[in-house]
């Protein structure tokens, strides 16, 4: 049969299309809750499975940390609060027994990456670890529903406006733990403690008035409003919804959903899972503001205030106003939860519209963002520093437990989760990891197999029980280069689709048909938002780090806790300095392997070896440099 293509595109525009079911919805009795309003759907982890890649490295080693963290210090802190006796060494860090945060790893982020990496993964022993984890904390949630590490007078303090760390923060955490190894893995326990949590907050917040709320909302909560709304969509119990709402944040919500960018002095991972649970909302209840809110937040952030790699913020915070970077390149630039967050974000505004351009962001923040945050042992990242001369700074396995350190155990148990989505119908290829998909309602297997980013192409092959008519959607990410082609069974196709679209082929498939896309990379580059003369390098969605050597950093400069202890260096080396005549002169960088991904910048400094920034490991790096300001011009090359 001959293939029909279709370039495709979507905007933000509100959406009526009927969505399909979700895998496992029914089973919970979502359905009746969910509006009508998902254009896509993502297919339950266990449908997609990794293949042989970085991402699948990278999972397996997050999987050996996770398994190296015993129950019984996990659930320590959470034991001696509820008087139960307890003979573990207690975790350091952010998990100490008198740290203000304790058990937001421990009890939550622990919980969510082992319920992901049993559904992503099949991990059989973390689900147990999982199981036993639910089970000890479980035997430590008062009568009145209360769990956390610390004792209920933390909230006594928020209620009248004491100095506290963040306790509701912690809760979500906690609850969002419970709700993964319910959904996740069917754990019945996680949902009746999940439901305690529930009803305690609803206590609580049900003792203040709106006013008085309003000033609770001032100290960092997390995503409560999310995990709450999650907690109305699997019971039906409108009392969480009712209290979720109350953690709307009007001094947020209102600008926002006035297409008001109002975002500089606030602390940036503080907002996002409070959008989160904007766009949940808009999902439970179709309310347009709470859609308007998320995309405008969206579009400003990913577009006026991120880095060429997708990660945003500054010292933890959006210093300036939109559009303008000029001197954020920090030591600590790019807290990793930002990053972990905003890809939240983007799943949740694709579903609605469906828009392939929501994937180019996705696919430049994963790999630059997210797949260089973890060492060879499963430590991760709390900054991406951009600062020229900075080197990556870890956490160690037991003292450190940042919020980067939850977030990014838990997105590296879930990197298939995005590849594929679908519409009931037609099927969409959004990401190019190699990786297996079982549409089983389909009865159709699809088979990615490539090594992108180090060959110009994916490789499509089909395995169905009888022929079926079905259209495949290709995504064309903006980053393609020219001379790109798509072959199905060895045909070469004469049409294709614009980049930032989709390629549709509307065929009836047989099995063993196969489909080649070609992903031809370029070199360009990207100014720094607000400052033309910082300039980023990329090829194709990678950005790419001049490699600036190793001289006289010691492990305690690399790993470590940023509030005790030796911290990373802050002295800062010359950005490196490049001339071009225009903006649009990538001349001074040379590509010297593809299939290596290796690169060499001519600098006024000398000639220097480039790779890309997911790679740097114990070394100092540069990502933006400098160009003579003086003789660039704009370009249109």
């Amino acid at each position: 049969m001959s293939a029909i293509t279709v370039p495709r595109a979507f905007g933000f525009g509100p959406d009526t299309a009927e969505p399909a079911t979700a895998p496992g919805d029914a089973a919970l009795g979502k359905g009746s809750r969910e509006q009508p309003v998902r254009r896509m759907q993502p297919f339950a982890l266990n449908r997609v499975r990794l293949l042989d890649s970085d991402f699948s490295h990278a999972a397996a080693i997050n999987q050996r940390y996770l398994h190296r963290l015993p129950v019984d210090r996990l659930a320590h802190s959470f034991r001696v609060q509820a008087g139960i006796a307890s003979s573990a060494s207690p975790l350091g860090g952010w998990e100490k027994p008198d740290c203000e945060l304790r058990g937001h790893f421990s009890g939550g982020h622990y919980l969510s990456a082992a319920a992901l990496a049993y559904a992503s993964l099949g991990d059989e022993l973390l689900k147990t670890r999982g199981d036993q984890l639910v089970a000890a904390l479980a035997a430590c949630q008062q009568p009145n529903g209360y769990l956390s590490a610390f004792p209920e007078s933390f909230f006594d303090r928020l209620g009248s406006g004491q100095k506290v760390w963040a306790p509701f923060y912690t809760v979500h955490k906690i609850l969002a733990g419970m709700l993964d190894m319910y959904l996740h893995t069917g754990n019945q326990q996680a949902l009746k403690a999940a439901i305690g949590i529930g009803n305690w907050t609803v206590r609580w917040l049900n003792g203040f008035s709106d006013n008085e709320i309003a000033h609770v909302l001032k100290t960092e909560y997390g995503g409560m409003n999310d995990a709450l709304y999650e907690l109305y969509a699997i019971t039906g119990n409108a009392r969480y919804l009712d209290a979720a709402h109350r953690f709307d944040q009007v001094s947020l919500f209102d600008p926002l959903a006035g297409h008001r960018d109002e975002l500089q002095g606030l602390h940036s991972n503080t907002q996002i899972p409070k959008i989160i649970g904007a766009a949940r909302r808009y999902e439970l209840t179709g309310e347009p503001r709470y859609r308007r809110i998320a995309e405008f937040f969206w579009e400003t952030v990913t577009e006026n205030r991120s880095y060429a790699t997708g990660g945003s913020s500054n010292d933890e915070f959006w210093k300036t106003g939109p559009g303008d970077l000029k001197g954020q390149l920090g030591l600590y630039s790019a807290e990793c939860c930002v990053a972990y967050n905003l890809l939240k974000l983007s799943r949740h505004l694709y579903a609605w519209n469906g828009d392939p351009r929501i994937f180019d962001y996705y696919e430049r923040t994963l790999y630059n963002a997210r797949l260089g945050t973890q060492d060879d042992d499963g430590m991760k990242l709390y900054y991406y520093p951009l600062q020229p001369g900075a080197a990556k700074f870890y956490n160690t396995p037991t003292d450190s437990f940042w919020c980067c350190t939850g977030s990014g155990a838990e997105e590296f148990a879930r990197f298939n989760d995005s590849i594929y989505f679908h519409d009931g119908q037609e099927l969409y290829v959004n990401l190019f990891i190699p990786s297996e998909l079982d549409w089983t309602e389909r009865q159709l297997t699809l088979r990615q197999e490539t090594v992108f980013p180090r060959e110009p192409r994916t490789r499509l092959s089909l395995k169905l029980t009888a022929p079926t008519r079905l259209t495949l959607n290709l995504r064309i990410p903006s980053w393609i280069g020219p001379n790109a082609h798509v072959r199905v069974n060895g045909e070469m196709l004469d049409v294709f689709a614009s980049p930032g679209s989709y390629l549709s082929l509307q065929r009836e498939w047989r099995d063993g048909d196969r489909i080649e896309l070609d992903l031809p990379m370029r070199l360009y580059s990207e100014a720094l938002p607000g400052d033309d003369t910082q300039r980023a390098m990329l090829y194709g969605p990678l950005v790419l780090a001049a490699r600036l050597g190793n001289q006289g950093l010691t492990r305690a400069m690399q790993y470590g806790a940023y509030d005790a202890g030796p911290k990373p260096e802050p002295k800062a080396q010359p950005t490196p300095r490049i001339a071009a005549t225009t903006t649009q002169d990538n001349r001074w960088m040379q590509v010297q392997s593809s299939d290596a991904l290796r690169f060499e910048a001519t600098t006024h400094q000398g000639r220097l070896a480039v790779v890309p920034l997911n790679q740097i490991k114990g070394e100092r790096y540069a990502v933006y440099w400098q160009t003579d300001q003086d003789a660039v011009t704009t370009g249109n090359g």
